[in-house]
């Protein structure tokens, strides 16, 4: 046989060690994985099988808890036995731990029970009937000092820490040329609180509100427009939500604008009320000579501020006004809101006679 016989002919190569080592590591890697699944399985089954400190029932009674955005899971299960909800912080964990569902717990107010079990407390937090959330209906036209009546009278901020806020304005996010004032940028809505919000925050939501409606409004660039301010735009905007009602706003906004370019002044009451901090619809004379930036009867121009936080409609009208030549306007109805407009003197005198008749009638004049 000849030697390259003998080698053709010899035995069959050993398997590859590069082969084996690729094997090894593909088990080991499966073995991690089983492990970590047992570990899961295992640390689960304890954390609900372990004996812990827990209350055997469904609770009595009710107790009203608040979660804080941020709460983990432990921090609720504190807040939960500082209540005498669940006996033990630890009841309230295993529960969760053993519950996919606890991560979806969200900051409010939970209407509970005392002396619930862990589990018990973890199922009714997740059912949302537990849940509360305190709704703050702002309607249009209100002033700073209702709008912080309004939310502490809808939520537990009380009208301090309200007040305090307001002091430091520039931190609520008002637009550059709101003149640190907020009166006027508190916006008309309904909003939905959680119940953890502090002073800042609601106001801050509030203004934030104002500052999407003025974007999609176009506030500043319609205002630009006019050749008008902003702020002025905003101003006049109060004045149409005092003064009006909406179906005739872009009308008493055309008198506003016509009385300023003629060098009339406004002469409206509304603007003397808000420097009296009164809500009268007629005022007598020692009250209309009040000294006061806001008096439209001494004082040509608008007032310095928005004397309210007028809505959308209202905001809308002062950059869009009807047109007409009107001069004058007088609300004779304020029941059926029927408002008569006109550019004669002599007319407004009929129609405020009309009116002094409604106010005799009611009881007032």
């Amino acid at each position: 046989m000849s030697q390259l016989d003998s080698f053709l002919s010899s035995e069959p190569l050993p398997p590859s060690r590069h082969r084996r080592s690729v094997l090894r590591r593909v088990v080991a890697v499966l073995l991690v994985v089983i492990v970590a699944i047992l570990a899961v399985a295992l640390y689960r089954w304890v954390s609900t099988s372990l004996e812990v400190d827990d209350y055997p029932g469904s609770g009595t009674g009710e107790v009203v808890i608040t979660v804080s955005r941020g709460d983990s899971l432990t921090q609720i299960a504190r807040t939960l036995a500082a209540a005498d909800v669940v006996k033990s912080t630890d009841a309230f964990v295993a529960a969760a731990s053993a519950d996919d569902r606890a991560s979806s717990l969200g900051p409010g107010k939970y209407t509970l029970r005392a002396k619930m079990s862990g589990r018990e407390a973890l199922t009714l937090m997740l059912d949302p009937i537990s849940r509360s959330q305190s709704r703050i209906v702002l309607p249009e036209g209100l002033r700073v000092g209702e709008t912080v009546d309004t939310i502490a009278a809808s939520t537990d901020i009380t009208k301090k820490s309200l007040v305090d806020s307001l002091e430091s304005p520039e931190s609520l996010g008002l637009p550059d040329w709101a003149d640190s004032n907020a009166e006027g940028f508190l916006f008309p809505a309904t909003y939905e609180v959680a119940g953890d919000e502090d002073a800042q925050a609601v106001l801050t939501a509030l203004v934030k509100r104002f500052n999407q409606a003025s974007s999609d409004i176009g506030l500043e660039e319609r205002a630009d427009e006019r050749g008008i301010t902003p702020y002025e735009a905003l101003i006049v905007a109060s004045l149409v939500q005092a003064e009006g009602v909406p179906n005739d706003f872009s009308k008493v906004a055309r008198v506003i604008y016509n009385r300023l370019d003629a060098g009339m002044p406004l002469q409206f009451d509304s603007t003397v009320s808000y420097a009296l901090g009164i809500d009268e619809i007629s005022l007598d004379a020692d009250q209309l000579a009040t000294d006061s930036p806001y008096n439209t009867y001494e004082n040509k121009g608008l007032p310095p501020t928005p004397i309210n936080s007028p809505g959308e409609a209202a905001i809308e009208a002062a950059l869009s006004p009807a047109r007409g030549q009107w001069l004058y306007f007088v609300a004779v109805n304020p029941d059926t809101k029927e408002t008569k407009f006109t550019k004669s003197y002599d007319k407004f005198l009929e129609y405020k006679r009309e009116f002094q008749q409604y106010l005799a009638d009611k009881g007032k004049g």
